[in-house]
């Protein structure tokens, strides 16, 4: 007697098992976590950058989001967006969400999330060097006259063989140059503000700088590009950082800009989206609001 009950108390808690276990797996749920990404067709969320961000000003132009109407520049991207203020938080949110996707500078790539092929090439330097892949930008830096000595030295630095080894060592194409740098045994500080995407190479030139010149002290601060124009422009800062073109109303403040790298804009996605390709006009139209599921570039 005993026996069969407890036989029969196992066989009902194995149903309520099975049960629970149909249910979950026919509540609209998938292996890929609801939504999936583009493997179940879900709406596509936008995710861009401020406005101020060179990152978002070489983003919108180089795929056309950005068209001249009666001579001024208007931003086509989309209302629906949701804006995000630097690299990492840009990076995160497309990372947790399968639906999302963004951009971000090539060299701020991380393994959280994945960059997709845009008209069959891999955003990479090798790519962005031999031409292959188009979407690239300068990473500049913004000064005007009058720099201190050591401000100066640490621009030659930047400039010379071994600044340039720093610049290709963290994954972005170096300027040609043939130019030795050596200590200068100059002491004081040197302040630079602007773009959150040149900020990672400018931390690590700082470093290098810093080991041959033990008297001096590179102070950074990230914002984005026009703050790092204006800072400039301003006296704020020594050197500016801009990880785009200056426009004609910052040089005509008595500005002037130098490329010390080349740097690629990389489309990504959460590695949990199926979507691996895109071509650039589906990245204008996603970014405009025109194409808004993922059914749509998976089709």
């Amino acid at each position: 007697m005993k026996f069969r009950k407890v036989t029969a108390i196992i066989g009902a808690a194995v149903m309520m098992m099975s049960l629970a276990a149909c249910g979950s797996s026919n509540d609209g749920g998938s292996s890929d976590g609801g939504d999936g990404g583009s493997s179940s067709g879900g709406s596509i969320n936008v995710i861009s950058r401020e406005d101020g961000s060179g990152t978002r000003g070489a983003f919108v132009e180089l795929f056309g989001v950005e068209e001249e109407v009666d001579g001024e520049k208007v931003d086509n991207t989309t209302t629906d967006a949701t804006v995000t203020n630097n690299t990492s938080v840009m990076l995160s949110t497309v990372a947790q969400d399968p639906n999302a996707i963004g951009y971000v500078s090539l060299g701020s790539l991380s393994d959280d999330v994945k960059a997709v092929k845009i008209d069959g090439a891999e955003a990479t330097a090798e790519n962005i060097e031999s031409g292959t892949y188009k979407v690239s930008r300068p990473f500049n830096i913004v000064t005007k006259d009058g720099l201190s000595d050591v401000a100066q030295d640490f621009i030659n630095f930047i400039m010379s063989t071994q600044g340039q080894e720093v610049v290709a060592d963290e994954g972005y194409i170096p300027v040609d140059t043939t130019t030795e740098y050596t200590a200068s045994g100059l002491s004081g500080t040197v302040t630079v503000s602007g773009s959150s995407s040149v900020s990672p190479v400018m931390e690590k030139l700082s470093e290098a700088y810093q080991e041959l010149n033990a008297d001096v002290k590179v102070e950074l601060q990230t914002s984005d590009s026009t703050t790092g124009v204006s800072n400039a422009v301003e006296g704020i800062s020594d050197i500016g950082m801009a990880s785009r073109e200056l426009k004609d109303s910052e040089t005509s403040q008595g500005v002037t800009a130098t490329v010390i790298a080349t740097d690629g804009i990389a489309v990504i996605v959460s590695n949990d989206n199926s979507v691996d390709e895109l071509t650039t006009d589906q990245v204008k139209q996603i970014f405009t609001g025109e194409i808004t599921s993922w059914d749509e570039v998976t089709e």
